[in-house]
């Protein structure tokens, strides 16, 4: 039957059936073999090989290796063979690979050497618009059926790998690139439980092995029966093609100079000694798309990894630690609403701290309470105690109490940073900590509605949750935000500190643009002379960032010299 991206299992009730190209799902109770594993089981008699033959979907020697590993298991004996829950994971054998795909992996390979040596930009999008074609044919051929949730993850992925294209600072394009590993994985295996959430992006690896010897098996039945008929005017056709692409526009870009600036303009400038970058550029391009693709084909199934939950304990035994936890939570929650509704002097008179102070040691404590909140509320929904209606009621209202008053911790901690903020000005730590608080804010609002609505769709949402945060924290470009607020806190108490703007990004110059002379320039000093040492960048290597920049001080070029931007701090971090 053909399979969804979506890794349902289909009607499988009580055996071991195939899965169409995703292989062989596993029912009934986790860690136990179903029926039918048991039958084939049960041929299995000291140590030997199994002698039944395998269900549809399964390799005969995968299934063979996985019923012997169940029984040393269940004997106690060691064995050297992959673990159950390995071979349950296990993709299947994939059909033959396609035409259209060994060439979809060429083009990213080609697109990767030519066009990511120089820098990531739109080159990034380039190289990865072969990748996604070659998937979604090999995903065609497997008769895999998009869902909705797996066009979102790819969408995402896709918006992801645009945010090089559009920031020059490198920290928010590589969260932008985790995240998008992430969506893609989850777009080509169609997880949606923890372990196939988490586990996803691994899959990668086994895809990029499996994926190689696909493609080389694919390439030796071809060659075992090239039709010189059929391919060799082809072979002809494109040499023909590029001696003709070469010669004539050669001529041409002698002949006029504006047809070779523009020529110059839109190829990559390849030399000898980019030789071994561009070929490693290009055999990463093409195993990463072979890898895609063959994930597409035939996914590695993460949900079929279970968890059994812990023994469930008693309602005292379980309750009363967190309904302890409950009550400091609501403590301290009276102390700080107290204190934000006109208490602080009476806190900074006894204590002896300024506002900056009292804001700067409680915002890191308050970060790590919420971390650590996540992890007892995981252990704790481990270990609920479940054995009716009434206990799970009592559950929620005792978890749901924690998820409430930790966001009061929340908003603390970000009231904290927001002062801190207005004391010292705002860094790239400070908008990083806090957007992370922000985010750790929202999956404790999705569990409250997991815990409301049911906690099928948690997974998901909170991956999908952490992608969107990553992609607005892209989109908003950190740096400009940083350069925007300490020029608006200078506009207002006069204190800047020029120093720290000679390590931002390229974004943040559009803000560094309205300070008045001579700080505007020396607040530039740093961005200005990165970009000239990096000179001329490629059409598919700059960012939308950096463009803007170059416009900028191409217009109102830094002027300031050295000692006079020395006098303001620039060097050494006076503030002035």
């Amino acid at each position: 039957m053909p399979e969804n991206t979506d890794g349902e299992p289909g009607n499988v009730t009580g055996s071991v059936t195939g899965g169409g190209a995703g292989g062989a799902h596993l029912a009934g109770r986790a860690g136990a073999p179903a029926p039918g594993a048991a039958r084939a089981q049960a041929a299995v008699g000291g140590g030997a090989a199994v002698g039944g033959g395998a269900p549809d979907g399964w390799d005969p020697k995968a299934w063979q290796a996985y019923q012997v590993r169940r029984q040393r298991a269940a004997s106690g004996a060691w064995s050297v063979l992959p673990p159950a829950w390995a071979e349950a994971v296990r993709p299947a054998p994939a059909a033959p690979v396609p035409t259209a795909v060994l060439l979809a992996a060429v083009a990213a390979g080609l697109a990767s050497g030519l066009f990511l040596g120089d820098g990531l930009g739109l080159g990034l999008l380039i190289a990865a618009v072969p990748a996604v074609i070659g998937a979604y044919l090999a995903a065609r051929e497997a008769r895999r059926r998009a869902r909705a949730w797996s066009v979102t993850w790819a969408l995402g992925c896709v918006a992801l790998l645009a945010i090089p294209a559009l920031r020059d600072a490198g920290w928010p394009s590589a969260l932008a690139l985790l995240a998008a590993v992430l969506l893609g994985a989850l777009a080509l295996h169609g997880s949606r439980t923890w372990p196939g959430v988490l586990l996803s992006p691994f899959g990668f690896l086994d895809s990029a092995v499996l994926g190689v010897r696909w493609a080389w098996s694919g390439l030796r039945s071809r060659g075992s029966g090239v039709d010189r008929a059929r391919w060799l005017p082809v072979v002809k056709a494109t040499a023909v093609a590029l001696v003709l692409l070469v010669l004539f526009g050669t001529l041409f870009a002698s002949a006029d100079a504006a047809f070779a600036d523009l020529l110059d303009g839109l190829t990559p400038e390849i030399s000898i000694g980019d030789g071994p970058l561009r070929l490693v550029l290009f055999l990463l391009g093409a195993v990463l798309a072979l890898a895609a693709a063959r994930a597409a084909t035939a996914p590695s199934r993460w949900d079929r990894i279970r968890i059994a939950p812990g023994r469930p304990r008693s309602r005292l035994e379980w309750a009363l630690p967190l309904i302890v936890l409950d009550l400091l939570f609501a403590g301290f929650n009276a102390v700080q609403l107290a204190v934000l509704f006109g208490g602080y002097d009476k806190v900074l008179e006894s204590t002896g701290l300024t506002h900056a102070e009292y804001a700067r040691q409680g915002f890191w404590q308050l970060l790590w309470a919420t971390l650590l909140t996540l992890a007892v509320i995981a252990l704790a929904l481990r270990w609920a105690p479940r054995a009716g209606d009434g206990d799970r009621r009592f559950v929620r209202v005792v978890l749901g109490t924690l998820c409430a008053l930790t966001l009061v911790v929340v908003a603390s901690a970000l009231r904290r940073m927001d002062l801190y903020v207005d004391a010292y000005g705002l860094t790239r730590l400070r908008v990083s900590v806090a957007a992370m608080e922000l985010w750790l804010g929202l999956v404790i609002v999705l569990i409250m509605a997991a815990g409301a609505f049911g906690a099928r769709l948690l997974p998901r949402a909170v991956a999908a949750s952490m992608a969107a945060a990553v992609l607005a924290f892209g989109l908003l470009s950190p740096d400009g935000m940083v350069a925007e607020t300490n020029v608006a806190r200078f506009e207002q108490s006069g204190k800047l500190d020029l120093a720290y703007f000679q390590d931002l990004s390229a974004d943040a110059v559009p803000a560094l643009d309205r300070l008045p002379e001579p700080r505007r320039s020396c607040a530039l000093r740093g961005i200005n002379d990165d970009l000239s040492r990096r000179g001329r960048v490629p059409w598919y290597a700059v960012s939308l960032g950096e463009y803007r920049a170059r416009q900028i001080l191409r217009e109102r070029p830094v002027t300031a010299s050295y000692e006079v931007c020395r006098g303001l701090g620039t060097f050494h971090g006076r503030i002035g």
